[in-house]
């Protein structure tokens, strides 16, 4: 079984075969709708299929983005090109089970059978097998453009399911002594190469939001005795998603060993906080009628990290970060609580909080129409509004990703305007993707490692 588990799913056997089957799948598909006619004419067939998925693709994502506000933002092209083959592929595959094409009609030749019914299921069979495969196609490539399965594990859940709930010895115990300085503490001998990390549940004492579980990631250093008081980085994932998404299209923990590998052990305690509850859920990280998010990640999970572990409770060595969604709510934490949350990894992020495309469908759903109580916590409007000298922003976007492009320059201009330290980084051949957060966050970390005093 851990065999199956590690078979990856974006590049090697599995990619190859995706392409193999999809293609196939489509040229069989044609040929079973264009057999009896000549090949200009199947191709025009193809053509009008392609050109009919791409437009029900395209209408759908409108009907997604504008109607029905599914998404705050447009799904990138790219996503929208990989469905064509798969609803080209269920066009051709009506096409062929009906008869429209150059047989009879399904029903027709089922009353009056010209050819024996094995040959027709075997026909069906076939021809269902070559959806199937083009479907398969679509899928693994979408999949791959997000970077967020990359194995089978991460498909279904079962390395993530793994992860053991967090233990007594892991905790700080009343009574105590805090740990020692980072600058005074010195590595210890036997200090595990790798970090390690554990799920809990973080109560809503003063907010009453009710989280998924939490991921937290310790350092070798923070299993050493004694221990370093450590710099603390809470992360946020996309929306939709879910915590674990920093685990698997995130890779945080290879990428938080490696940072430790190059300083000694020596890393932040990391800890992945879901401000959303369900996987469709949308906060906008505020407070507002849909749920009091921002009082959960303001007051309940700083109260919970501080009392729990032993972190250095300075403000100065927090951070919050996150990806998409969850990029904007790390900027909406370090506008809004600079007092909490000293600096901030912004992967991708949204120009402001958004339930949907149209900004008043935003502001009619978290603040019944009251246009200035949701502006007035927007990050552009804080940082137009205040000074937030001695914090630090660092800022990435994937280059084939323009609109983010876009909202990324933008943020960091009043970034640097309201007086924060800003870094703004595009990541090579990336959309809007986990692969630009799992690429940025090495930089990011180096970022604040600077400000945290963490030595190579």
């Amino acid at each position: 079984m851990d065999f199956l588990e590690d078979i990856r799913l974006v590049d090697g056997p599995v990619l190859w075969t995706a392409w193999a089957v999809g293609v196939g799948g489509l040229a069989y598909l044609l040929w079973r709708c264009g057999r009896r006619h000549t090949v200009g004419v199947s191709a025009a067939v193809l053509s009008a299929a392609l050109l009919l998925a791409a437009a029900l693709v395209a209408g759908s994502h409108l009907l997604l983005i504008y109607v029905l506000s599914v998404f705050p933002e447009e799904l990138p092209w790219e996503v929208l090109a990989w469905s064509v083959p798969a609803v080209a592929a269920l066009l051709l595959w009506l096409l062929r089970l009906h008869g429209i094409w150059g047989r009879k009609p399904f029903l027709a030749s089922v009353r009056s059978p010209a050819r024996p019914v094995p040959h027709r299921a075997r026909s069906t069979a076939a021809a269902t097998a070559a959806l199937v495969g083009a479907v398969v196609l679509s899928a693994v490539q979408v999949n791959a453009y997000f970077g967020l399965n990359h194995t089978v594990s991460d498909l279904t859940g079962t390395a993530v399911a793994r992860i053991p709930v967090l233990e007594e010895a892991l905790k700080r115990h009343p009574g105590e002594s805090r740990a020692v300085s980072l600058a005074d503490w010195t590595a210890p001998e036997g200090l595990p190469a790798d970090g390690t990390i554990r799920k809990a549940s973080i109560p809503g004492t003063v907010s009453g939001f009710r989280s998924r579980d939490a991921y937290i990631y310790f350092p070798p250093a923070y299993q050493g005795s004694p221990k370093p008081a450590l710099p603390v980085l809470v992360l946020f994932a996309g929306q939709p998603g879910t915590p674990a998404d920093w685990l698997t299209g995130g890779a945080l923990r290879s990428r938080m060993d490696r940072f430790a590998a190059g300083h000694g052990g020596v890393a932040p305690v990391v800890v992945v906080v879901d401000p959303n509850g369900t996987p469709s859920g949308n906060t906008l990280c505020m407070d507002s009628r849909i749920a009091q998010a921002d009082t959960f990640l303001a007051q309940d999970v700083p109260a919970w990290i501080r009392n729990t572990f032993d972190v250095d409770p300075d403000p100065a060595q927090w951070a919050a970060g996150g990806f998409s969604f969850g990029a904007t709510c790390a900027i909406q934490m370090v506008t809004r609580h600079p007092d909490i949350y000293s600096a901030a990894l912004a992967f991708s992020s949204e120009k402001e909080p958004a339930l949907a495309k149209e900004r008043q469908k935003t502001i009619e759903g978290s603040f019944g129409g009251d246009t200035a109580a949701f502006e007035r916590l927007t990050p552009l409007r804080l940082m137009q509004e205040r000074r937030f000298d001695g914090k630090a922003v660092y800022f990435a976007a994937g280059e084939r990703d323009p609109e983010f492009l876009e909202y990324m320059t933008l943020l960091s201009a009043a970034a640097r305007k309201a007086g924060f330290t800003v870094e703004s980084h595009r990541v090579a051949n990336a959309g809007h993707s986990w692969e630009t957060a799992s690429k940025a966050l090495p930089g990011g970390l180096d970022f604040l490692a600077t400000r945290w005093g963490i030595r190579p």
